[in-house]
């Protein structure tokens, strides 16, 4: 059937910035949409507010909106670009939900504009729990005994049928956000009540328990003809009671039996023709109790889900461009898959290896935070891995996830201290560490039986990982002299990396290479084929194994090996990704074969046409070097880029240079420099260039004499962390030892950073490229929003700077030129700078990618990512004919998004450790409006008019005035607690007086639920003020009520109020912004 011709302009909705449960796994669905679409002939509009993505650059779509995600901005491109459709199933649950308020509130109508890809019926049939109900019923799916509720009234009169405990699902929500797990009436009360207010049409479905019951799901295709296949059918190891997301993950499944799968697969192709999705992709899940065999039907997404990323990656079949395709009216056996060349995409995937996918959380940054895992997902990423056999995948997965001393499987320190009842209470309640509990109660020698009874885990799983201990316990007897070839061959056929066989014959990790490779074990590489190797695959989409036969292939030509940032974390994210991704771009444009080596599957890396070769491997040395082999076996030179992964590869690069490995760029000892806080601050100090007084120290005693050498308050960090990892500031000798008794399993192998900290001062970060020649061009000065204080990665910022002078800002660049020749910078370089008392103070500086390289290069219109790596390959700036400092035209302000809903009880307030997991960008011709259209894109709308509640702490008191003035003049009420408020009516400025929470009723939180309190302005009160201060902080997330915690974020705040107030909010394309830029 030829695709329809009465679509040739598709507006694409993005999914917004990363937040847990939507990930970047949309930015890869995204931008295989997007190339899908246009390869067809069409013209592609693009919307989306995060810059960081791939599909955001503006050669990917024909016009490229970052804007927010909302029915208002999107009406507004909808009304300038004229589409004729739009495509909302990439964009995860975000591009849903938009996607269906727009048809709602007529603004399709309006403009003549269809979906495609899914309609709002099928949309609504799927995530309308009571409608997905009834239509189960309808086609003789079983599904779990439920009611719809839009009260707690309505939801208390459903519990007395289901009984406890009772599962919570709210509607359109994503990553199982605001639901859980209620075991008594109490718990009932709170989950419903916080479900009720998370899900936007305020309704939720009670749901009888299936807690302990196996679950699997099913990625799943349909064409319009009802052509109908399986992409790939996925295993959860933990049970039913832990979101999807948070659970390890096995594809294929691997304890269905033939029968039970072909039950599930005929129960998913009724369901997807009866919610009507015949253009695309749906990800469904079923449970099967695993004493009677009954299956169920839990829920259907239909659109390409997290799990779709995941399923292409393990299969090869690329989901979302088939889905993209098939909206267009084309058949699943009309379209080719790229890796066979010779079979249609309705020929269902076959594999003949194992893929395991563990979860990665950042529970260390939120230390009070419930570990517990329940059906609201709380993992922030994730890592696959791929073998022959599930021992190998699996303990592959494990040292794929980069969790230093807490990674370690076995003997695991926070686990061996437990005595047996606190062994059996951490397997009993899911959580984080629940697995690596698992194994220790193995090692203690508890039979699987009993683990059984109280994981639910299913037999296998537990057999396979008493195996594994076994076999670990048969390493543990031997010496190094001692592994010949076929046990060195089996332990790695289990798994078992060269680290963890050194531990166990008491060697080191060098001494076990070498001992391996003297026996002649090394791995071979097989291919992803998506046929189990029927048919010859011509996509180098590759894995490692230890067996006879290797089908890598490598070529004689020259080639960059890119190493990755591996999984998803706070502190290291989707904007690396973006970087590795432009360096491929840039270094084939320079002619060189480009091989990714990367773990995590919800990256564009990791798309089998994004690099010429891609080895979906752990980022250990071990597994490097065996790449780097490999490679080198078909001639040409091997050179690794290590500069755009984050910390993950750069912590390998003197290892590899010290195994003969060419590091491409910076080389690993001017990295070393910078991170080396003794060799850095003389290597400023000849340079005499100003910085905050400073020292290392790796003992209790030596960090006293520091600090105490340097005066409080100090910032204490370890060394080589991303993300502001275990950063703090420290007011006394007394915190200063808390901090020290901690901080060094952040970075156990180097120093912990000790400077004095710079209260009230500006900060700003500086991007730049640097070539061999010494030239260096200034990417842009971005000013932070907040002050110090708070870490850069959770400030919003502005480009270019509007309240810094220019002769600082002079200086600022002066110093970036002068540090970058210094260190011999070549590639990309990052330095943040502190401007205290006219000053201007060097922070840090890394010599590598920084998480502000996409959003500066959005904001230019210069990808500096894929210039610096083509400098890294030889060029100068000259030859690339970027050699003048970049300007911006207009304003574009960086904000940060926050996970905090995720985690009832944790405070909201910011400090020097980073706690944002994503980024939005607003751009507009004002500071204020570029403000505004970022804190819309956060969910955060400022108001125009109401009441702004303030309570800031006395330091705060003088400098509040302006702001609180200014919200007056605007209109706004203000009330106050009873100090602030004094203060404010003693300056002239009207404000009511209100009871903090412990002061008496109605207090401040009850006017934020109750709806009286549109705004408020927060600084920290100190210890007695603090559950008064986190009581009102907590409230206004939970009721979207913008909470602003520093003085210069009001002021910012103020600013975007002035300008919607003025007008209404502009969009306008990158492609718009940019005309006058020439891209070298």
């Amino acid at each position: 059937m030829p695709r329809r011709q009465d679509v040739k302009r598709v507006l694409v909705l993005g999914a917004g910035p990363i937040v847990i449960g939507q990930a970047c796994e949309f930015d890869y669905s995204g931008s295989q949409a997007c190339k899908a679409l246009r390869a067809e002939g069409l013209e592609v509009v693009l919307v989306n507010s995060n810059p960081a993505t791939i599909m955001t650059d503006p050669d990917l779509a024909n016009r490229t909106y970052v804007e927010p995600l909302t029915p208002g901005i999107v009406e507004a491109i909808i009304a300038r670009e004229r589409p004729d459709a739009v495509l909302p199933t990439v964009g995860g649950q975000t591009a849903l939900n938009l996607a269906v308020a727009l048809a709602k509130n007529g603004a399709l109508d309006r403009y003549g504009v269809r979906l495609i890809g899914a309609s709002v019926e099928a949309i609504e049939m799927a995530e309308d729990r009571l409608k997905f109900r009834d239509a189960m019923r309808e086609i003789g799916v079983d599904v779990p005994l439920s009611g719809y509720a839009r009260s707690i009234d309505e939801a208390l009169g459903l519990v007395q049928t289901t009984g406890f405990p009772a599962i919570i699902r709210p509607s359109f929500t994503l990553g199982g956000i605001g639901g859980g797990i209620a075991y008594n009436i109490d718990e009932f009360h709170d989950v419903v009540q916080r479900g009720l207010t998370m899900s936007p049409v305020h309704e939720l479905l009670v749901e009888e328990s299936v807690i302990g019951w196996k679950e699997f799901e099913l990625e799943v295709m349909r064409d319009i003809a009802d052509n109908f296949v399986v992409i790939c059918s996925i295993e959860n190891i933990d049970p039913m009671g832990v979101h999807t997301g948070d659970s390890i993950t096995v594809a294929p499944a691997l304890t269905l039996t033939d029968k039970e799968y072909q039950r599930m697969r005929d129960a998913a192709r009724k369901i997807i023709r009866k919610v009507g999705v015949e253009t695309g992709g749906s990800n469904i899940q079923f449970d099967i109790n695993p004493y009677d065999g009954r299956m169920i039907a839990i829920e259907m997404n239909p659109r390409v889900s997290r799990s779709s990323a995941l399923a292409s990656k393990a299969t090869g079949f690329p989901i979302a461009k088939i889905a993209a395709k098939l909206a267009l009216g084309y058949r699943l056996d009309e379209i080719s898959n790229d890796i066979t060349r010779l079979t249609p995409a309705s020929f269902e995937p076959t594999i003949d290896y194992v893929v395991v996918k563990i979860p990665r959380w950042n529970f260390e940054k939120f230390p009070e935070a419930d570990r517990a895992l329940t059906t609201q997902m709380k993992s922030v990423g994730e890592v696959m891995a791929i073998g022959r056999t599930f021992k190998e995948a699996f303990l592959k997965g494990c040292r794929s996830l980069e969790m230093g001393r807490s990674s370690l499987l076995f003997d695991a320190a926070d686990c061996r201290e437990e005595d047996d009842d606190g062994l059996r209470q951490r397997l009993r309640t899911p959580n984080d560490r629940r697995l690596w509990a698992l194994f220790e109660a193995l090692e203690r020698g508890w039979p699987v039986a009993d683990l059984h009874d109280l994981t639910r885990i299913d037999p296998w799983f537990l057999t396979q990982f008493a195996e594994l201990v076994a076999h670990r316990a048969d390493l543990k007897g031997l010496t190094l002299a001692g592994l010949t070839a076929q046990r060195v061959r089996q332990a790695k056929r289990d798994g078992f990396g060269d680290a963890q066989i050194a531990i166990c014959v008491g060697a080191t990790e060098t001494a076990v290479r070498e001992r391996r490779e003297q026996l002649g074990v090394r791995p071979v590489y097989k291919r992803i084929d998506t046929c189990a190797a029927e048919f010859e695959s011509f996509t180098p989409y590759m894995y490692g194994t230890y067996e006879d036969e290797c089908e890598a292939d490598p070529t004689p030509r020259p080639k960059a090996i890119i190493l990755g940032s591996g999984p998803n974390r706070i502190g290291q994210g989707l904007e690396f990704d973006y970087c590795c991704c432009h360096a491929v771009f840039g270094l084939g444009q320079e002619g060189f074969e480009t091989v990714m080596v990367n773990c995590n599957p919800e990256t564009v890396s990791t798309d089998y046409d994004t690099s010429d070769r891609l080895y979906f491997e752990p980022l250990t040395l071990e597994d490097v070097l065996a790449i780097v082999h490999k490679e080198r076996a078909g001639g040409g030179e091997v050179a690794c880029l290590v500069q755009f992964g984050g910390q993950t590869p750069l912590k390998l690069s003197l290892a590899l240079q010290g195994a003969g490995v060419r590091v491409m760029g910076t080389s690993p000892d001017s990295i070393d420099l910078a991170e080396d806080r003794k060799r850095f601050s003389a290597l400023l100090h000849e340079l005499q260039i100003p910085q905050p007084a400073s020292g290392t120290a790796i003992s209790r005693e030596e960090a006293r004499d520091v600090a105490g050498g340097i005066g409080y308050p100090v910032v204490v960090r370890p060394s080589y962390v991303l993300g502001g990892r275990a950063m703090a500031i420290v007011y006394d000798p007394g915190a200063l030892d808390r901090y020290m008794m901690h901080a060094v399993d952040a970075s156990p192998e180097h120093p912990i950073l000790i400077d004095r900290f710079l209260e009230d001062a500006f900060e700003l970060d500086v991007d730049a490229v640097a070539d061999a020649t010494g030239a260096v061009v200034i990417g842009g000065v971005m000013e932070h929003i907040e002050e110090a204080g708070i870490h850069s990665g959770d400030s919003s910022c502005v480009v270019p700077p509007y309240l810094v002078a220019e002769r600082h800002l002079d200086i600022i660049r002066d110093y970036t030129r002068r540090i970058a020749r210094a260190l011999g910078v070549v590639g990309l370089m990052n330095a943040q700078f502190a401007i205290k008392s006219d000053v201007v103070y060097v922070l840090e500086v890394n010599p590598r990618a920084s998480r502000t390289v996409p959003y500066l290069s959005k904001a230019t219109g210069v990808p500096l990512a894929k210039l610096a790596a083509r400098v890294m390959a030889g060029r100068t700036l000259a030859d690339l004919g970027f050699t003048r400092d970049l300007t911006v035209d207009g304003v574009f302000v960086k904000s940060p998004v926050f996970p905090f809903i995720r985690f009832p009880g944790v405070d909201t307030i910011l400090g020097p450790e980073m706690k944002s997991t994503g980024e939005v960008m607003g751009g507009a011709t004002s500071f204020g409006a570029a403000f505004a259209k970022a804190q819309l894109s956060v969910g955060q709308e400022l108001p125009t008019s109401g009441t702004v509640f303030i309570s800031v702490n006395n330091h705060d008191k003088p400098n509040v005035l302006g702001t609180a003035r200014e919200l007056a003049e605007l209109g706004f009420r203000l009330v106050a607690t009873r100090g602030t408020a004094a203060y404010l009516r003693a300056h002239g400025v009207e404000a009511a007086t209100v009871f903090k929470v412990n002061e008496g009723r109605p207090n401040v939180a009850d006017q934020v639920v109750n709806g009286q309190i549109h705004m408020i302005i927060n600084t920290p009160l100190g210890r007695a003020s603090y559950f008064d201060d986190r009581t009102v902080r907590r409230a206004a997330m939970l009721h979207g009520v913008p909470c602003i915690t520093t003085l210069t974020g009001a002021a910012a705040a103020v600013s975007g109020i002035r300008a919607l107030g003025n007008d209404a909010l502009d969009v306008r394309a990158l492609q718009d912004y940019h005309a006058g830029t020439a891209i070298p």
